[in-house]
């Protein structure tokens, strides 16, 4: 068994120099000044309440967390179904519809946003509605697998018990089935809503700079301004809330799941 556990080290320095490591940047710099020659490093909280006071900044943030919300509402809508009709199909028909679900995933994410820039480009559509397009299409997938999976586990014996007792369809998808594919919807919300709320190329591509996030800003203080201490000051109250919103989520798979197994 020791001998097994030294396979851990790698994983460990690779998460240190990739993980660890930048997030003690994001924090330092996020709490710092910008120095110079002479004069380093100089805390300060200046870079947060920045943030907080211009009414630019949090505004940004809350049309951030609207598009996430709004997508992950319509992922609910449109995937919940699909992965549904995708668990009552034939074992070697859901196999090919799986597959077609996940090819496109198989290509760069960057990739397939380009493609729909050149498809929503000529459109007479509004920025907002292509970036929402964009991120329905990039993130639909992960709920629809999500919820598939989450049915496809479900022991059919609790089906035919629902309809020994009378149950009709619509009563068992309603007290048994429903119930039973929460834990993968509340999977798919996180798969979904997390990368949604601090993605940045998508806006930036089909939005046409018209349609700034949260994540546009982090780029741009780090890319384009070059001002690191804001840009990770921003970045790490992104990482907060993304941690909030991980233990939310996880509270109420916990919580669905105890349900479940009473």
């Amino acid at each position: 068994m020791k001998s097994f556990s030294r396979l851990v080290y790698p994983y460990v320095v690779w998460m240190t120099i990739m993980i660890v490591i930048p997030m003690l940047m994001i924090v330092l710099y996020a709490f710092t000044t910008k120095g110079n020659e002479v004069l380093t490093f100089q805390f300060t909280i200046a870079n947060f309440t920045r943030f907080f006071s211009d009414n630019i900044f949090p505004s940004v943030l809350w049309r951030s967390f609207k598009l996430a919300i709004i997508t992950t509402l319509i992922c609910i809508i449109i995937g919940y179904p699909a992965g549904y009709i995708v668990s009552k199909l034939k074992a070697d028909r859901q196999a090919i519809i799986v597959l077609l679900i996940t090819l496109p995933m198989w290509i760069n994410m960057l990739v397939r946003t380009y493609a729909w820039r050149g498809i929503l480009g000529p459109l007479p559509i509004s920025s907002e509605i292509k970036v929402y397009i964009g991120m329905v299409y990039n993130f639909l997938p992960f709920m629809i697998l999500q919820v598939y999976t989450s049915l496809t586990k479900m022991d059919p014996n609790l089906l035919t018990a629902a309809a020994d007792l009378g149950a009709n369809k619509w009563e068992t998808f309603y007290k048994v089935e429903l119930p039973l594919s929460i834990p993968g919807v509340i999977g798919g919300i996180t798969l979904v809503f997390l990368p949604a709320v601090s993605s940045f190329f998508i806006p930036k591509l089909l939005g046409g700079g018209d349609y700034v996030l949260i994540g546009n800003l982090i780029e741009n203080y780090f890319v384009s301004t070059g001002d690191w201490n804001f840009g990770s000051a921003i970045s790490l109250i992104m990482a907060i809330i993304i941690l909030i919103s991980m233990y939310v989520t996880k509270k109420l798979d916990r919580d669905s799941r105890e349900v479940e197994a009473r």
